[in-house]
């Protein structure tokens, strides 16, 4: 799939209808938005020395630093591997390898409690080598043998890479090979010989959202130039991608119209024309060997036949693009179910539920033209993720099992049994025996019942003393599910902390419903969740206005910035994380346009009247008195503009609110590039929130 598809608040005070996006008042703070401009710059400079001399004197942050970079560069961390080939490869940063290296073992080696490692790959010699700030960003391997591979590498971090073609056997670069410039490129390979390549290929090739909306067949040693174009896409659809199924047999190629973040056409490369595939344009769909999967995200009426929102469907392929429409249904929801991902091995498919927020298994196989269904005896305590080693040649996966208070481990499992062995397990960050996990109810506005869990204690008082940080997200259909963090057991709950993780609509917890009823119109509709949550931790005495703190990054940073202008009393402290904050240019900046099927289109005025709302940028007031806030962002996120988050700074400032600013100059959108600036945004955070909520 297309790389953007993996990346992945009412006010009384809110600018509303009269006018419209148009009637907006000249914004002064404009000039923030020049990312690499001298004068934003230095106003950079400027905030993050104020930040870091006061949250680096705070006395818990040398402590939470040195413990947090120990941890981040752990050798007894889980090494995750993909298989290529014969090897499995893994991309591995720690104190030693600061941008990190690709290696490689066998799996017999993997096995072992200290694997034999042979390295691919070092980006730190490769950046000194070529005097590049280079990060890696991932790698694309033909199958079935892996020794040719196209590596993406980003210049601090952020999403456009250059793509430079690697020959494994040798450990060199392919000088006159299959190689990019910098940009959103989205690549495949066809054979040895040939790939597809969508990229930025000149004026007029990238779309509004600024991806890459031509696909093309590129040949070995010819000029890109040279590319034969396979589709195109229209300028405000969201980009394009191509991708091949290598199955013997069931061989195919997909080219994928991605015309908004949930609207798609999936094509078939048949010949020298493509056929498209019968689908809802908001369901995914793909091929499992003989079978056509489709993954519904609204009802669907075919053949007078209707099958429900967020069900699996399953159909010979061949059959069904002859015209016959008859299904087999490997998955309907329920209340609260739904479905969190499907892996396929050899000869089955795992369809990963998630049941009240807590996954199970269930192991489909397509025997003689009928499905058998099987549960899967696995740990039903927590979050559950598959990962199949080889879905055409195996059936053996790897399972990870975790929760808030249990080292992630590791196990090697196989399709058709229950039987599995440990391969990898986290070592114990943190004493987990003082805590406990239990999961809560809270109203919203509208009556939804709205889950979450608190990780905290067993002695704390329920006295409304305990310092509390809420994390929530609330968007893009993401599920919050338990996870163990060595970082929040030594940063936060060792400090006597106590952390609240809210599963509010916008998110994928109960699947496309629970995602849809928070879309547009109805984005109020996850603010009043988070704040719901809020005063259910406060009704509960867990916490108090004075001790309870919010955090979120991205759609995340959106959620706590609605939080905070509109219910300023609830909270004494927020952490806003590369957030979106200024609704009114989202779609303008960088990948912003996007994702206007999630928030609206603000500059139609029918939507901004609803987005002019809940916007925080617009609703941020120099009367009002507001909980401190830590904005955080990074320089080079070419994914969510670092303006939103200095543009609210510096208003807020000169409203004469208080507000702290931290911007890392690398790191992507992820905030931080490698394991120590990690450490540091780590530790400035939970610095910031123990001064605040101790």
């Amino acid at each position: 799939m297309p790389s953007y598809r993996k990346m992945a608040s009412g006010v009384v005070l809110g600018l509303a209808a009269a006018g419209g996006a148009h009637a907006q008042k000249a914004d002064p703070y404009l000039w923030l938005e020049d990312v690499g401009g001298d004068k934003a710059l230095a106003w950079v400079k400027e905030q993050n020395a104020v930040a870091l001399k006061e949250l680096q004197a705070q006395p818990d942050y040398p402590g939470i630093h040195e413990r947090l970079k120990t941890i981040l560069n752990s050798k007894e961390r889980i090494p995750y591997v993909t298989r290529h080939g014969d090897y499995f490869y893994n991309f591995w940063r720690d104190a030693q390898h600061t941008r990190g290296i690709w290696r490689r073992t066998t799996l017999e080696q993997y096995q072992k409690a200290e694997p034999q490692w042979e390295t691919v790959l070092d980006i730190d010699k490769l950046a000194a080598d070529e005097n590049e700030n280079w990060v890696w960003h991932g790698v694309s391997c033909l199958y079935p043998k892996g020794e040719q591979c196209l590596v993406q590498l980003s210049r601090g971090g952020g999403d456009a890479h250059v793509v430079r073609e690697f020959d494994v056997a040798t450990r060199r670069f392919v000088s006159e090979g299959f190689n990019l410039p910098e940009a959103k490129s989205d690549i495949g390979w066809i054979d040895a010989d040939t790939i597809f390549v969508s990229t930025d290929f000149g004026e007029g090739s990238m779309t509004t959202s600024g991806y890459p909306r031509i696909v093309k067949e590129w040949k070995r040693g010819t000029p890109l130039e040279a590319a034969l174009t396979l589709y195109e896409a229209k300028t405000e659809d969201l980009g394009v991608g191509a991708y091949k199924d290598f199955t013997p047999g069931h061989s195919y190629q997909f080219i994928n119209r991605q015309i908004g973040f949930y609207a798609s056409e999936l094509y078939v490369r048949e010949g020298g024309k493509l056929v498209k595939i019968d689908k809802p344009e908001d369901a995914n769909a793909y091929t499992v060997r003989d079978q056509l999967i489709i993954d519904l995200r609204s009802d669907w009426t075919v053949n007078g036949a209707t099958y429900k929102q967020g069900s699996l469907l399953a159909a010979d392929f061949k059959r069904f693009m002859a015209g016959e429409r008859r299904f087999e249904v490997l998955f309907t929801p329920t209340p609260s179910s739904s479905l969190d991902g499907v892996s396929a091995t050899r000869s089955a498919m795992l369809l990963n539920v998630l049941d009240n927020v807590k996954n199970r298994l269930i192991e489909m196989r397509h025997v003689d033209g009928k499905w058998q269904r099987r549960e899967v005896d696995a740990p039903a305590f927590g979050t559950l993720a598959v990962q199949a080693l080889d879905p055409i040649e195996s059936d053996q996966y790897f399972l990870t099992v975790t929760d808030f208070l249990t080292p992630t481990t590791m196990y090697l499992a196989h399709a058709g049994n229950d039987e599995r062995t440990s391969l990898k397990s986290l070592p114990a960050y943190f004493d987990a025996k003082p805590y406990t996990v239990q999961q809560h109810m809270a109203i919203s506005k509208d009556g939804t019942k709205v889950p979450y869990f608190v990780l905290m204690n067993k002695k704390a008082r329920l006295n409304g003393k305990n310092p509390t940080v809420m994390y929530g997200y609330g968007g893009f259909e993401v599920s919050m599910k338990p996870f163990y963090s060595g970082t929040t057991g030594e940063a936060w709950l060792k400090q006597g902390g106590a952390y609240v993780l809210a599963n509010i609509r916008g998110g994928g917890e109960f699947g496309p419903r629970w995602h849809q009823a928070a879309l547009k119109e109805h984005r109020q509709r996850a603010f009043d969740d988070f704040i719901a949550v809020a005063q259910d931790v406060i009704k509960r005495k867990i916490s108090s206005p004075r001790h309870l703190g919010i955090m979120g990054g991205s759609n995340g940073g959106l959620l706590v910035g609605a939080a905070l202008t509109q219910r300023p009393d609830l909270f004494n402290a927020v952490v806003c994380q590369v957030p979106l904050l200024d609704m009114q240019r989202y779609s303008k900046l960088l990948a912003g346009a996007s994702w206007m099927g999630e928030y609206g289109d603000p500059d139609d005025p029918a939507q901004w009247a609803y987005i002019s709302q809940y916007s925080p940028y617009q609703n941020v007031f120099k009367d009002k008195h507001y909980p401190r806030v830590l904005f955080t962002t990074s320089t080079r996120d070419d994914r969510v503009h670092p303006g939103h988050a200095r543009k609210m700074v510096a208003k807020m400032k000169d409203q004469g609110h208080d507000v702290l600013y931290w911007e890392n100059t690398e790191g992507g959108h992820a905030g931080a590039a490698n394991n120590d600036q990690q450490a540091q945004m780590w530790a400035l955070t939970y610095a910031f929130l123990l001064k605040q909520l101790k």
